[in-house]
This record gives C-alpha cells, structure tokens and sequence, in this order.
C-alpha cells in the first residue's frame, strides 16, 4: 500500500489571514484520506481562531506541531514583530520536520515581509528563506494553474530592469533549471516553450532585438542538449497554447508577463511553487490580507487548492 504523503501547512502571520484559510481548508475539504497533515504553529491561536471562523467551533482532526510562540492576544491587520518572528519559527520548524523525515512536502500560508524583518528575519520573503534554511543555491518562482505553469525569469525588477534581464545566458540557464525540475516534479521530461518580450515576439526583427539576440540563442544551446523546448513565441498566444495542452511549461520573462495570464485563468487557484528546493513548497497565491483579516470573510480556495498539489506533487516524485 503507497504510504499518503505528508504534509506540513505553516499557518503564516497570525495577523492576517493565514491561520484562518488554514482552518477552513482543512474543514471544507475533508484530506483524511489523501495525505497526512501536519499544522505548524501555535495551537492556542488555532483554537481561538477556529472558535471563531470554523463552523464546528474547533480545530478540525489533524496534527499540530505547536510552537506556542504567539501572544494570548493577536492585533489583526498590523505588522509586529511577535507574529513575525513566530511565522519565520514555523517555517524554520517545518523544515525541520523535513530534515528529520517526517514530512515530504510544506504548504506555506502568508507572511509579512515587513513583519518578519520586526521579528529578526531579515529575507525578502518564503523562497528566499527557505532557500536559505535547505543550503539552497538555484531557485526560482513558478505558478501552477492546472494546465499552464509559468516559470519566471525574472521577478520584482521594474519593466526597464526586466529588460536588461534578459540574457541567454540567464535564459539558457533557467530553461536547462527548469527541464530539469520539472522532470522531478511531473515525473517525466516536460516540453517548454519561451515566451518573448517583444510584441509578436518582435516579429523577425521588426519590433526589437531581445529575441534575435538573447532568447533565440538560448533556445538553440538547449535543443543541441536534447531539451524539448521551442519559441520563442508571442506571448499573446503562448498562455492560451499551454492551457490547451500543447505545453507543459512556459519560461516567462518578467513577473506581469507570468502572473497576468495565470490570475486571469485561475485567480482563486492558481499556486505559487518554488523550483529548486530539496523539499516540495506549494504556497497561496495570496498575500496575508490585512484589510479583512479577523473578520471571518477570507476564502480558503487557495489553501485548498496549494494543498492539492502538494499532494499530487509528493504522489509524482514516488
């Protein structure tokens, strides 16, 4: 009998929304039967939370690593370095879990940047941290919105930098990355296609050079080393292309080049994968949500969606 995979949810900023979809997840979809599932974080803030947003009034029937690292009481909507410093302690522990076996895959609720810095952590957000808790030297952002996965280039450069960004060095080098982890993650060689960052993917010339100069080159280097890739290809039409299946990947070249056609097609599912990790990370595609944190209106598709596919992700890599 294959073992269920097993995962940990660290439940992210306690003032925000995080510990909330967390709950919600795990009680509107029943994964009893799909995985293992460990919460990581304080278990006197999950209760009072889950007295509050859960409609048995009580934290579902799953495993809790607690910390104990929060407050009895919780300002919603406001950085601080008490729930900071006790989201960047999940994360710390989870990966601890995985160092020690016992978990296979983390699911990561919102942080705040500004708040773990308060609390001592001073990273630019989840990838880089984690990055540096697994010794991880390559890593990079991907969404996963059924059909379309989109790997990123580049991320939070302003568009004039995003452009200077594009290299085929680093172009040949994130396709070769991602040929290679996507392999470990759907369990076969995926086809990728590149996206250029011209219109009409400059339409031979005519409404720019990145493609002839930088994107074209890379893609050659990648097919002389048996990767299946091709492009580059307009960006208009490549999203729509790998949605119907004729993709598996597609290597965007800047953030809103990727996250415009995922949110678009996904808003409420799309998941945040980081490649490179020794440990599967799925995260929401959600910030902690401040505004209407503590109210009780968050939904928790997101969660339940990142969820998913870490489990599907962990059941591919066996």
């Amino acid at each position: 009998m294959t073992l269920k995979p097993r995962i940990a949810i660290t439940i992210g900023d306690a003032a925000g929304i995080g510990p909330e979809v967390t709950l919600k997840a795990i009680e509107n979809r029943d994964f009893s039967a799909l995985a293992e599932i460990t919460l990581v974080g304080d278990a006197a803030h999950l209760s009072a939370v889950a007295s509050r947003f859960c409609k048995a009034g009580k934290i579902p029937a799953v495993a809790i690593e607690d910390l104990a690292n929060l407050p009895s009481e919780v300002v919603y909507g406001v950085d601080s370095a008490q729930t900071g410093k006790a989201a960047a302690e999940n994360i710390v522990r989870a990966v601890e879990l995985w160092k020690a076996g016992k978990i296979e895959a983390i699911v990561t609720a919102p942080i705040s940047k500004n708040a773990i810095k308060l609390g001592g952590f001073d990273f630019p957000g989840h990838t880089e941290f984690l990055a540096h808790l697994t010794n991880t030297k390559e890593f990079a952002m991907s969404f996963f919105a059924g059909p379309l996965r989109v790997a990123l280039l580049s991320t939070h450069l302003p568009l004039t930098q995003a452009i200077e960004f594009v290299t085929a060095e680093r172009v040949s080098d994130l396709i070769r990355f991602c040929d290679r982890e996507f392999s470990r993650l759907l369990g076969r060689r995926p086809s990728i296609a590149v996206a250029g960052i011209n219109p009409h993917a400059s339409e031979g010339g005519r409404f720019g050079f990145e493609e002839r100069d930088e994107i074209t080159p890379a893609i050659v280097d990648c097919r002389a080393a048996s990767i299946e890739v091709t492009g580059p290809h307009p960006a208009d039409t490549v999203f729509h292309n790998a949605m119907a299946g004729k993709f598996d990947v597609v290597v965007a070249m800047y953030h809103d080049q990727a996250t415009i056609p995922v949110k678009t097609v996904a808003f409420d599912r799309a998941v945040n994968v980081t490649l490179g990790l020794p440990v599967i990370r799925t995260s929401v595609d959600h910030g902690t949500a401040y505004d209407i944190a503590g109210n009780g209106t968050a939904s928790a598709e997101n969660m339940i969606a990142a969820i998913d596919l870490a489990i599907e992700l962990v059941r591919a890599a066996k």
